[in-house]
């Protein structure tokens, strides 16, 4: 469904992306994390024919995003981290004219419009004006705007940023249902927390470069399944183990402050690139 062969991205003397190969299976969610200026958005720009890339391929559902770009930008809608729907136009009106872009007949587009606002229990607003509607009502209406045309993936970069917890998982849901409904979803995202519930695989990306692929259940074995976190001062160091017993019996032996938790992504992600999430 998507397939990246040696895809590099050179900013004059920075590589941005080097060297990255990824193929996300049909009806996959796959997660791209990592830190600022990794290169996520980077790749995400190239996949959606917005950036031009330096070298390598990149198919969409068999298209060449560089050989056949309008074929391949059908392919997939894209929800940006930046909130660009028109506020001064109403929902309705919003979808609408993505579909008209996308040379959907009118019929069609009233049709998809109403239908998309249901399934986003968004119905009630569709003549709201945008710029009325909360930061999550804005992006459930964003990702509804990027199914318009029924792309059979869907890019989503930084889909929850911003947006307090409880509003965070009911997009997560809404993210869930539409993978669930055969969406090939492509996510980026700060938070670990999401990847780890959301995605049945994880790219770890660290300074353009792929440094980790697999489930996150996998990445998190290797890893152990007890953390115990040591403070002190300033200072904090993290010690896995495979078993709770053996996570008490070091534990028995230690006089600073602990903590016992149960192993993460991040954790992960903290030991392959020695950076955060952020």
């Amino acid at each position: 469904m998507i397939i990246l062969k040696n895809l590099n991205k050179h900013y004059k003397s920075v590589k941005a992306l080097k060297n990255i190969n990824l193929h996300v299976i049909r009806g996959e969610l796959f997660a791209y994390l990592g830190p600022n200026g990794a290169g996520k958005t980077t790749t995400i720009r190239i996949m959606t024919g917005l950036t031009k890339l330096s070298s390598g391929k990149v198919l969409l559902n068999r298209f060449d995003i560089e050989q056949d770009q309008v074929a391949a930008k059908k392919e997939s809608g894209l929800v940006p981290q930046s909130i660009n729907l028109d506020q001064e136009l109403t929902v309705a009106e919003n979808l609408d004219i993505h579909g008209m872009l996308y040379q959907m007949p009118l019929k069609a587009r009233k049709f998809k419009t109403d239908e998309l606002l249901k399934y986003m229990d968004l119905y009630d607003r569709k003549t709201t004006l945008v710029k009325q509607l909360s930061g999550g009502l804005k992006r459930r209406v964003m990702i509804a705007r990027a199914l318009m045309h029924s792309p059979e993936i869907l890019f989503l970069d930084e889909p929850t940023v911003g947006l307090d917890a409880n509003i965070r998982r009911r997009i997560w849901a809404i993210i869930k249902k539409i993978q669930q409904d055969g969406s090939t979803i492509f996510l980026t995202t700060h938070y670990i927390e999401e990847a780890e519930f959301l995605a049945q695989r994880v790219a770890f990306l660290n300074d353009g470069e792929i440094v980790a692929l697999d489930t996150p259940k996998n990445l998190m074995e290797k890893m152990g399944t007890w953390a115990i976190d040591m403070f002190e001062g300033s200072r904090m160091e993290t010690t896995y183990f495979q078993t709770r017993e053996a996570a008490k019996k070091f534990m028995a032996n230690q006089k600073q402050s602990f903590t016992l938790r149960r192993v993460n992504l991040e954790d992960a992600f903290l030991t392959l690139t020695g950076k955060k999430v952020i």
